[in-house]
């Protein structure tokens, strides 16, 4: 399962919910905006400030798969 973890106004947010619709790919968001108490956790995977932060849970450990819009690596994740 990927988790996307976006804010609002983030157009890369809206282009990587996009892409993983158009190719059949289940996620989650978790909007910052409306989950501030979130935004540690998601620099804490990350390390960094941006967003969209996308993760893959696997076997009940979430890893971080990219920061911002990366194409290739979210084919390479799916």
């Amino acid at each position: 399962m990927f988790t996307i973890y976006s804010t609002t106004t983030c157009a890369y947010c809206q282009m990587v919910k996009k892409f993983f619709t158009l190719k059949g790919v289940d996620y989650k968001e978790i909007n910052l905006d409306e989950a501030p108490e979130l935004r540690q956790h998601a620099l804490d995977i990350s390390g960094m400030t941006s967003v969209p932060v996308v993760t893959k849970t696997e076997n009940g450990s979430e890893s971080l798969v990219c920061v911002g819009w990366n194409p290739s690596l979210l084919m390479k994740a799916i």
